[in-house]
């Protein structure tokens, strides 16, 4: 789905969800059930309000482009967000974005919204404008748990993948580019796909995790490896190294994307590398179960 940026939306009437949807969780498709359009803010508002605030964010653009995608929606409107713009009365937001450029006949927000300056709007003022409908979601709980974007980077913290995947409604997911390594594990008859983790971005907790992983369009299941190897001197930092199942080419450069199903084990060192490698393999047996069952 094309991104299209605030002064460029073509003139029409909408059925618009707004918010800022980092996460894509299941409260976030209960605001947009419904929409046309989503709008949101790019960057992200605390990055420029309160960037020592800032939290990592659960979904790169393309992501969360394709999770909204997914629900049916039609345009997805970001509005790039400064200071300027973050000084713009919640009246000023509603007649001049929402009715003006967006001719909105419908506006979904989550119950907890707010916006315009000093957060001075929220559902209820929406409610008071005739111009459009408003419709509030409320806040969605599952198993007696609120479902929020900061319980959820907490969970993929703890490496509690399966449990963000509840909350979610899909597993996490992670994309980057395929980086040359040092061939650890092609030596040890394993050979990885490696990411670099975008500090910018959640991570999953050190340990070893059941996962797909999609390159070219296909699934492969995958046992994948977040960590920084503690049997071997790398000097590289922490990486995501993912061991496509049944899988043999070269993935050097290309973009893949891993979904984290179930936390297996945590990351630890062996007394010797035949251990890890017997470990290895049956984490892999491990990781083919879950990914295709």
């Amino acid at each position: 789905m094309k991104l299209t940026w605030l002064p460029d939306a073509e003139p029409r009437p909408r059925k618009v969800a707004v918010g800022t949807f980092d996460g894509m969780h299941l409260g976030h498709q209960e605001v947009i059930r419904g929409s046309d359009t989503v709008l949101t803010f790019e960057p992200h508002p605390l990055a420029v309000l309160h960037p020592e605030a800032m939290p990592k964010l659960l979904d790169t653009p393309a992501i969360r482009a394709d999770l909204i995608a997914e629900l049916g929606v039609q345009e997805l409107v970001a509005i790039p967000f400064d200071r300027d713009f973050a000084a713009k009365s919640a009246e000023a937001f509603v007649d001049e974005v929402l009715i003006g450029s967006m001719e909105a006949t419908q506006v979904s927000v989550g119950e907890n919204f707010r916006f315009g300056r000093r957060a001075g709007g929220d559902a209820g003022y929406l409610r008071s404008r005739t111009e459009f409908e408003t419709r509030v979601a409320p806040l969605v709980e599952i198993d007696g748990e609120t479902v929020s974007s900061s319980r959820i980077r907490a969970l993929i913290a703890a490496g509690e993948t399966a449990r963000a995947a509840r909350l979610l409604g899909r597993p996490f997911l992670m994309e980057g580019e395929v980086q040359p390594g040092d061939r650890r594990g092609r030596e040890l008859g394993m050979p990885t796909a490696n990411l670099v983790p975008d500090d910018r971005h959640a991570c999953p907790g050190h340990g070893v995790y059941a996962a797909w992983v999609t390159v070219d369009g296909a699934r492969h299941a995958a046992a994948v490896s977040v960590g920084v190897r503690p049997m071997f001197e790398s000097g590289r930092g922490l990486l995501v190294e993912a061991h496509l199942i049944d899988f043999s080419g070269d993935l050097y450069g290309k973009p893949i994307r891993v979904a984290f199903l179930e936390r297996l084990r945590g990351e630890r060192r062996f007394e010797s590398i035949e251990a890890l490698v017997e470990q290895m393999w049956a984490d892999v047996g491990r990781a083919r179960e879950i990914a295709v069952a």
